[in-house]
């Protein structure tokens, strides 16, 4: 365990997040002298604290409690480190980084920055006229980021803002539904999921739910423009064909089409892929369509709980190609359980031999509702992390590929402190994958373990989740429709 003591109540995240990243295996706790006078838990976790942090009126003050460092920093005239303020916010974190970057003898990919949005940072100097290269320098300055990430941070940015140009920002919205049943819960995964055996003949209850639910809130929108429906999950295509029929004829009933953008669902799972699906995807004007190896390293799929084999994910491309889908996306994972940068290097391999339209690279990140986090605790694995190496592998791919970074963003306990970026060919890019990561267009988002997002004018924004559990959002869709209302979602104001 790794623990920071902190004098007063201050920039307890920041300090948290930082010595996470250089210690992602350890246990990290930030602890302040109210906590320990109060708590005998902390008074036993204070006893060996790691590092001390000393908020004073005019200065702070960081020490190794080993002695190996200590640095102080002092505040800018007319400020105080005991009050909380971005540019002072901004002292410690560079003053923290640069002890522990003395210390570790490394640097991180993404510098001091802790935020899972790095384009926008770049979008916001693309957006005072900056040039790309500006934009890039303005990071490496203000956040320690390495040159490398910056610019690709800058490109995407600048992409984005061109893939964006014709959202209905103020008068449209996108709209996500979630199906949150799959054939198997994924060793890693941590979103709403619900297997398919135990839940079958409550599927069509869900869909009545769910209709219900689209019929409300439809309403609450009338009038805007739709610009991009993403159907995902849970794995939407473990929906029979006939269920499959019905959700598309409740949303092409209740929500206006003619005008999307973009319409993509998820197949994420090749063993959930017929033809018989396929044709009544294709009969709905659906544009794109995922299709989620992972990994085409059997072993690993067989580890983390994908009950498919390689040979299915090529089938099952193979299937998508001859429905008449002309935008496929791939997902891998970079960082799964013992694999290797050969092993990046192999699945990369075979999916350019598929040559799909887009490919969005994961960086695993380890979630505590997950059982991968779970498993890690109790028998461990002798390698589990990405590198600088293996996403170099996977952009070098997407380029051979004719595809372009045009999406990213971080999460936290993300593999190796990197990234998830997507690529894609020209005019194949997801573009509801940038508009739910840039947060400039309102989110409606239907069916359990969803989470609506209203943007505001000047910004603001606010959200509303449904609940996870499928049972409970049987029971109570009324009240999931009542919490869209109280966010104000089809606001005129918004």
């Amino acid at each position: 365990m790794i623990t920071a003591i902190v004098n007063i109540e201050l920039y307890r995240y920041e300090i948290h997040s930082l010595l996470k990243a250089f210690y992602p295996q350890e246990d990290v706790k930030v602890i302040t002298q109210a906590d320990i006078a109060t708590n005998r838990k902390y008074q036993q976790i204070a006893k060996e604290p790691f590092l001390r942090v000393v908020f004073a009126d005019k200065d702070v003050t960081l020490a190794f409690c080993d002695g190996s460092d200590t640095r102080t920093a002092a505040a800018p005239e007319g400020t105080s480190f005991a009050v909380k303020g971005t540019l002072l916010k901004t002292q410690m974190k560079h003053l923290l980084y640069g002890m522990l970057a003395r210390r570790e003898g490394h640097t991180l990919p993404w510098g001091e920055l802790i935020g899972i949005r790095p384009t926008k940072i770049a979008m916001q100097s693309l957006l005072r006229g900056e040039s790309v290269e500006q934009a890039a320098a303005d990071m490496e300055r203000e956040h320690l980021v390495s040159p490398e990430k910056a610019m690709l941070s800058a490109q995407i940015a600048q992409r984005e803002r061109e893939i964006l140009a014709g959202i209905h920002y103020e008068k449209g919205y996108s709209l996500y539904v979630g199906i949150p049943f799959c054939p198997t819960t994924c060793l890693y995964c941590s979103f709403p999921s619900f297997n398919l055996a135990v839940w079958k003949d409550r599927v069509d209850d869900y869909l009545d739910a769910l209709e219900k639910e689209m019929k409300a809130a439809s309403e609450l929108m009338r009038g805007r423009v739709l610009d991009t429906v993403y159907i995902g999950g849970g794995t939407p295509t473990t929906l029979d064909p006939g269920q499959l029929e019905q959700l598309f004829s409740m949303l092409e009933k209740y929500f206006p089409m003619e005008d999307i953008q973009e319409f993509t669902i998820e197949a994420g799972r090749p063993d959930s892929i017929t033809m018989d699906k396929l044709r009544v995807i294709r009969a709905h004007r659906v544009t794109r369509i995922s299709v989620n190896p992972q990994t085409m390293k059997e072993e690993t799929l067989r580890l983390i709980g994908r009950r498919h084999t390689v040979q299915q994910v090529r089938d099952a491309f193979a299937l998508c190609r001859e429905a008449g889908f002309g935008n496929i996306n791939m997902d891998i994972i970079l960082g799964l359980p013992e694999e290797t940068e050969e092993d990046v290097r192999k699945t990369l391999q075979e999916i350019e031999k598929l040559c799909p339209d887009s490919l969005t690279v994961h960086s695993l990140a380890l979630k505590r509702g997950s059982r991968m986090q779970k498993y890690i605790e109790e028998k461990g694995f002798s390698s589990i992390n990405n590198t600088d190496g293996c996403m170099e592998i996977a952009a070098q791919s997407a380029a051979r590929m004719g595809m372009d970074p045009y999406y990213l963003y971080r999460q936290k306990n993300i593999s190796g402190n990197l990234e998830n970026v997507g690529y894609a060919r020209p005019g194949k890019a997801g573009i509801y994958n940038i508009l739910i990561m840039e947060e400039k267009q309102s989110i409606l988002a239907l069916g359990a373990g969803s989470i609506s997002k209203a943007v505001f004018p000047g910004g603001r924004i606010e959200r509303s989740d449904n609940c996870k559990d499928v049972e409970t959002y049987l029971e109570n869709v009324d009240e999931m429709i009542e919490r869209k209302v109280r966010l104000g979602i089809g606001s005129p104001d918004i």
